[in-house]
């Protein structure tokens, strides 16, 4: 470890400095050669004093991988920062608690909060998927921890020692249909109050989003350090992505001609491939970005020297190298009017009530004239209704009511019983069984061109759905307005309007929860 080696976080605090990760994926084994070039790669950047930390990915496409905890552990030791790819796939609550007590105690405390790619492959089959918590509610939870907790003990309630993780999410800026980057930023919102200190980037090569996402977030006037992703872009890779078999990364068909043509010309193919990447760095630094990650297939340090090395020398003349990253997608929305003077955007949001909105629909008219007629508090039946559910509550019509109910919503809303419904949140959607993630808080960073990352050609992504619903009624902004907490499985199987009338499902405990 250099001297002068600063921290990830001092790194991103300061405002004259540019904060340095590189992207190392361990891949599967305990012992094979991706392992040990991780931990050789991380021995390299804690000897390079530009480079701030090493983000360790966890199961990435979805494929099983040594846990990102254990060689971050190895890599703390030879003195450099790691900032661990901590995703919500895979583990229940519980689980997901545990291991954070385990990293607290071994010192590992910088935590990228992800959703995490659906499972793919694992023994003997595909693995059952497991999204018991969102990256808003494991934000949350880490953020009471750093607080201290009280919970519940044998005798009355104890307080845990307080945690000090240093957290951060990720957003895509790069979505092409309204509906779907609208709702990416409606989620960044909830993702930063509930306590993201850095936002990192999904992968995309468009400089015009890469200069909205700062414009939206200093138009909203949030508070996280803003790290900008760098992928050092094979010809293969590049197709992949373009493919959408990478969920999240966006690569146009003109820059996969691009970088095809490329290919085909003289020169060293990877040297054009860092080149871009440092051009990339030079234009993100001359944006304001207060950091970049840089990733990519088998880079050595050598690699990372190049794009650090000529990025620096390119970042004066950052604006010149803009036209390079001009690759938007077609009819692709963007949330600022364009500057045609430099091809970035200016601070004028445009006009979205004039763009295009789903037709009104007949099934959202349908359940928001019930919940507002029997449902909602201040419902001119809500008190009739809430005295004949505190009375079913208490008699032998539980039982049979509770099956008549779930008998209607699995016609009309494909209910899974969860006992806890979120439907009047999301426009009437469940995001239990119709979101294979089970996200209750906003979409993942998945979805292509409306449609949902399992599920492509098939399913359009819930909250593509629910956010042309609302804006038919101006009401898409009440998704970025609602936290719905993860769901409660006391209730699994138990009447969701009982449970609503009778105070036991989320709507009334959303408080009691963060406690627990």
């Amino acid at each position: 470890m250099t001297e002068n080696k600063v921290s990830f976080e001092e790194a991103l605090m300061d405002p004259n400095r540019l904060s340095i990760t590189w992207e190392l994926v361990p891949g599967r084994g305990a012992w094979e050669k991706s392992q040990e070039h991780v931990l050789e790669m991380a021995k390299r950047a804690a000897g390079d004093e530009r480079i701030n930390g090493v983000t360790i990915t966890d199961n990435p496409g979805g494929r099983p991988a040594i846990l990102a905890s254990t060689l971050a552990i190895e890599a703390k030791d030879y003195g450099i920062e790691p900032i661990i790819h901590f995703t919500c796939k895979d583990k229940n609550r519980n689980d997901l608690e545990s291991e954070l007590y385990a990293m607290a105690r071994s010192g590992v405390r910088n935590l990228l909060v992800m959703t995490g790619d659906y499972p793919l492959e694992g023994y003997t089959g595909k693995p059952k998927p497991v999204f018991d918590m969102d990256a808003v509610h494991t934000l949350r939870l880490i953020e009471r921890m750093n607080e201290g907790r009280d919970i519940p003990a044998y005798k009355g309630r104890m307080t845990l020692k307080a945690t000090n993780f240093f957290t951060g999410a990720v957003v895509s800026p790069f979505k092409k249909s309204e509906a779907e980057l609208m709702t990416q930023y409606y989620k960044l919102e909830k993702k930063i109050k509930s306590g993201a200190k850095f936002i990192i980037t999904q992968l995309g090569f468009d400089a015009r989003k890469f200069d909205e996402l700062i414009r939206y977030v200093r138009f909203n006037n949030l508070d996280a350090k803003l790290i900008g992703n760098i992928y050092v872009l094979s010809p293969a890779v590049a197709r992949l992505m373009n493919k959408n078999r990478i969920p999240g990364c966006v690569v146009t068909d003109d820059l996969v001609k691009q970088i095809e043509k490329e290919a085909k010309e003289d020169g060293d193919i990877k040297q054009k491939q860092l080149l871009r990447s440092a051009r990339l760095y030079a234009v993100l630094k001359g944006l304001g970005y207060d950091g970049v990650n840089i990733s990519g297939h088998g880079l050595e340090h050598s690699d990372i020297d190049y794009i650090l090395t000529r990025g620096e020398e390119l970042s004066p003349d950052w604006q010149d190298l803009i036209p390079y990253f001009d690759y938007p997608q077609p009819d692709g929305f963007y949330y600022f009017k364009k500057d045609k003077n430099t091809g970035l955007n200016l601070d004028q949001s445009v006009d979205n009530k004039v763009t295009e909105a789903r037709d009104f629909s007949i099934s959202y008219t349908f359940f928001n004239f019930l919940h507002r007629t029997f449902f909602a508090r201040d419902a001119v039946f809500y008190p009739l209704v809430s005295s004949i559910a505190k009375i079913i509550d208490k008699t032998f019509l539980k039982k049979p009511f509770t099956y008549l109910e779930y008998k209607i919503k699995g016609v009309t809303n494909d209910c899974l019983r969860c006992g806890d419904c979120a439907l009047h949140e999301i426009a009437y959607l469940c995001p239990m069984s119709r979101c294979p993630k089970e996200q209750r808080n906003g979409p993942c960073g998945g979805s292509n061109n409306r449609w949902c990352e399992v599920y492509p050609g098939e399913q359009e992504c819930i909250y593509v759905t629910a956010y042309e619903r609302l804006k038919a009624y101006n009401k898409e902004e009440t998704l970025k307005q609602s936290y719905i907490p993860p769901c409660d499985w006391n209730l699994y199987q138990t009447s969701s309007w009982l449970n609503y009338f009778n105070g036991r499902d989320f709507t009334t405990k959303i408080d009691e929860r963060d406690k627990q």
